[in-house]
């Protein structure tokens, strides 16, 4: 990341996020991204698959599971507070709606 971003705490991470897939880019041939998804399926947000891989730890290449565990440690420590604030904003406007679902005030 070129700036300085602000995380959630690896505990609340814990409590937002539901899965972690890897897909293809969307744009970009031979590009791979994680991208995050919260416990009811919205993605949160996405990383650079061959960033965070260069970032993990990981004791055995040839250990599948182990290296998505690994991969799965370093996007847990880096939730954006953004991806979290975004959440609470439609948790937020989902409520309103279903308390008032006319729209009128």
């Amino acid at each position: 990341m070129s700036e300085e971003a602000d995380f959630v705490p690896y505990e609340v991470a814990m409590q937002i996020v539901g899965n972690i897939v890897e897909e293809e880019h969307l744009q970009e041939l031979n590009r791979r991204v994680l991208n995050v998804y919260d416990k009811e399926g919205v993605e949160l947000c996405w990383y650079d698959a061959d960033e965070i891989m260069a970032e993990a730890v990981i004791e055995n290449p040839k250990d599948q599971e182990g290296v998505k565990r690994a991969c799965v440690e370093v996007v847990m420590h880096q939730i954006p507070k953004w991806a979290l604030e975004d959440l609470l904003k439609r948790k937020k406007d989902e409520k309103e709606k279903k308390n008032n679902p006319s729209g009128v005030e």
